[in-house]
């Protein structure tokens, strides 16, 4: 029997079928089985996964993370559903995904207990920090984050923070001094102050180099938050872009304005790092710094890079470390005092009782005085840390069983 005319015809058969399937018959067949095993997966989890309330998804597809996304307040959001569902509850996110929320003091530290290995970066937040930043210690998992971690450390012990505090107090005079002049310029009683700028502090203290920013000398990374704040606002096209990397990851890197202005920072925050690093190596081999900055950080990571043991970093890992530090350390310091500032002027009788506390020692305490002899000092700055997070959320997803403690003796078993 012939069968070369029975396989021509189901070859043409096949071709005709084909063609006859369009781009979006294609997508909508991908769509559906992707959705069919999200949907699996999602439902063996809620059989082994403890259920929890939370808010309802007030819209199909976003779930509640658009509300989030546009809100200017999404601390009081969360806050609010706490007071309703509980210390840990669930909300729903786009695409009928969920996430769980932990408000509990014993399961947040349970939480951090674990984090790096139990609890890892979400693809999205950790493709972020890597285009952004490098494969510094915010970036790094597991090993890689104990390593990084462990080379950081003698830059953040009790000894180098005490070695360091001069510089703060020297800084806080600088600002002291400026505003103290603008305010003369004006009628001597009022005057619009820029408290942000604080890059001289993480400059000598961490790098041990003076940026100028408090001796009104132009600075990059100041102009470079100043731009975001003045960028444009989200359009709605980018919002979707937004919400759907929470689903697919890979829509993040689809560029936006605010990437071009990440990129920038990326590039002068690297160039910066560069400069200083190459300088401190050549004083180092001059004989300049003559072990006097051994626990500053920039010569820790110096340090870290001659390293042959296990807490060598590499070049890469060096300079991503650096541009973290110079933008958080700026970046954090300059929004807590800003609240802090706002804050005791909405509240005057905070502010006097914190002035006689003040006022009361007299002098300039050292470091163990500052930890021990200040508790109203001490109170202000954490209710201002707990209002006015520099990280409003850290997104973790679990790679493993767990079992959550919550306050009380209540658990929650996570799979």
């Amino acid at each position: 029997m012939d069968t070369h005319p029975f396989l021509t015809q189901a070859y043409g058969n096949i071709l005709l079928a084909a063609r006859s399937v369009t781009v979006l018959d294609a997508s909508a067949v991908i769509a559906t089985v992707w959705a069919l095993q999200a949907a699996i997966r999602a439902a063996r989890k809620r059989r082994r996964t403890t259920r929890l309330l939370g808010p309802p998804r007030t819209e199909f597809i976003w779930g509640a993370s658009k509300q989030l996304l546009a809100s200017t307040d999404a601390a009081s959001i969360y806050e609010a559903w706490a007071n309703e569902y509980g210390p840990a509850y669930e909300v729903p996110t786009t695409l009928w995904g969920n996430k769980i929320v932990l408000c509990d003091p014993k399961a947040i530290a349970h939480y951090y207990s674990k984090e790096t290995w139990t609890y890892i970066l979400t693809d999205l937040n950790r493709n972020f920090l890597e285009k952004h930043f490098g494969r510094g210690i915010l970036w790094a998992q597991g090993e890689d984050h104990r390593r990084q971690r462990k080379s950081l450390t003698p830059a953040f012990s009790h000894a180098a923070i005490r070695n360091i505090t001069p510089i703060f107090f020297n800084s806080a005079y600088k600002a002291k001094a400026a505003w103290e002049s603008l305010i003369d310029a004006s009628d001597g009683r009022s005057a619009i102050i820029e408290v942000q700028n604080w890059l001289d502090t993480i400059g000598l203290a961490g790098f041990s180099h003076d940026f100028g920013s408090l001796d009104g000398k132009p600075a990059a990374v100041p102009k470079f938050f100043d731009s975001f704040g003045t960028s444009p606002e989200r359009s709605a096209i980018h919002v979707g872009l937004v919400l759907l990397a929470e689903a697919f990851p890979i829509i993040a890197r689809i560029p936006t304005p605010k990437d071009k202005l990440l990129d920038e920072m990326q590039q002068m925050i690297g160039d910066i790092s560069v400069t200083l690093l190459e300088r401190s190596k050549r004083e180092k081999e001059d004989g300049v710094l003559d072990g006097k900055e051994e626990k500053s950080i920039i010569e820790v990571l110096v340090k870290a890079e001659d390293a042959d043991s296990d807490l060598h970093l590499t070049m890469e890992e060096v300079l991503a470390q650096m541009k973290v530090l110079l933008v958080a350390g700026y970046e954090t310091t300059s929004l807590s005092m800003t609240w802090e500032l706002l804050e005791l002027a909405r509240n005057p009788h905070i502010q006097s009782k914190l002035r006689e506390e003040l006022m009361a020692f007299g002098g300039e305490p050292t470091y163990d005085q500052l930890n021990n002899s200040f508790p109203y000092l001490d109170g202000v700055v954490h209710e201002i840390l707990r209002l006015y997070p520099a990280i409003t959320e850290v997104d973790r997803v679990a790679v493993g069983d767990d079992v959550i403690p919550l306050s009380g003796t209540c658990t929650y078993q996570i799979r």
